[in-house]
């Protein structure tokens, strides 16, 4: 089997290729600009170029036919619209990342399946990925374009921490304020139920949907089955680390208002999606790919992850305005408390 992976070194794709060339012997290309070779496991094929060079990838793919095209960096309908033109013709299966924050939030449930109706008014980035969706539905529908969607949830590895409230940079300044002894922001009393997945085991489910018959018209989402609170999740990182949670719990509507001036997103990030408690039915993906199952706890991956990122400084990205920021929150809903 030989697919083709648009992307294919990101958090979730890397241990998609990484399974399918070392467990189970297919042949894999990427079409990427090479900008991380040292993701890239031995064995696999690379096409360097830029996705939207449409002539210039046109004339590298002459010639070339595969059983899976997988597009794991297509944030809008362009981007579907140009893979459509790329490829219709060239595979028998082609794999689209939504995303699991297109859902409706708040849910009438708060159990999701594949049915749990599409909408976020609240983030661009979940309206654009039903953009997408749509679209590529529209071509299985009138044409026969072989697609299947893929909705991943919160999907780490070992190089990021789960988190719920972060600044523009990314987990580690959080970590530090915990390694401090500093208190760091949970988003609401902390008690909503959120799903995190190793991105191995996310693999586990990818891949079995990945020439399979029965997933192509459909859409599937992809989580592991262990379902925590974020007090929970945050627990556990205190625990790997060794030092003690002091939690301070921040209303999402505050967050979202009172960040939006400094750039960070919690309308989106938050309210459009963490802030809501989730929990997912998988029985959809479990029939198309009855291995799928979680093998890596959350205890266990993110010790995982704390590891390698405690042993790598090139992974410790600092954010000294997050940081000063929410020294700046807290310090003002506690003058706010003694002045009542």
């Amino acid at each position: 089997m030989k697919a083709l992976f648009i992307g294919g070194t990101g958090t979730i794709s890397t241990a998609i290729v990484k399974r399918l060339v070392e467990e189970l012997g297919w042949e894999v290309w990427l079409l990427n600009r090479g900008n991380r070779p040292e993701a890239v496991p031995a064995g696999v094929h690379q096409i360097t170029a830029d996705i939207w060079d449409e002539e210039a990838v046109k004339e590298k793919l002459e010639g070339m036919e595969f059983d899976v095209v997988s597009d794991f960096i297509a944030f809008n309908v362009d981007a579907v619209e140009r893979d459509y033109r790329l490829f219709k013709g060239r595979t028998r299966q082609y794999m689209f990342i939504s995303s699991a924050s297109a859902y409706n939030k708040p849910a009438a449930s708060y159990i999701i399946t594949e049915g749990t109706t599409l909408a976020n008014p609240h983030w661009e980035y979940s309206r654009n990925k039903i953009a997408c969706e749509e679209f590529l539905m529209e071509k299985y529908r009138k044409e026969g374009f072989p697609i299947t969607i893929v909705r991943p949830s919160h999907t780490y590895d070992e190089r990021n921490v789960p988190l719920g409230v972060h600044g523009k940079k990314g987990f580690f300044q959080v970590i530090k304020r915990m390694q401090e002894g500093k208190p760091v922001i949970i988003q609401g009393d902390g008690t909503s139920l959120w799903t995190v997945t190793f991105n191995k085991d996310f693999a586990i489910g990818y891949t079995g949907l990945m020439g399979n018959r029965h997933a192509i018209g459909e859409a599937f989402q992809i989580t592991g089955d262990e379902t925590l609170t974020w007090n929970q999740i945050y627990q556990t990182i205190a625990d790997a680390l060794g030092v003690e949670l002091k939690a301070y719990h921040v209303a999402s509507e505050y967050l979202s208002a009172v960040g939006d001036k400094y750039g960070f997103d919690f309308e989106g990030s938050l309210i459009g999606d963490k802030a809501v408690s989730v929990v997912f039915d998988n029985s959809k993906l479990k029939r198309a790919v009855p291995d799928m199952m979680t093998t890596v706890r959350f205890d266990q991956g993110v010790r995982i992850a704390l590891e390698n990122v405690l042993s790598h400084p090139e992974l410790q990205v600092e954010d000294p305005e997050f940081d000063q920021w929410c020294d700046k929150v807290i310090a003002t809903l506690e003058k706010a408390k003694s002045e009542i």
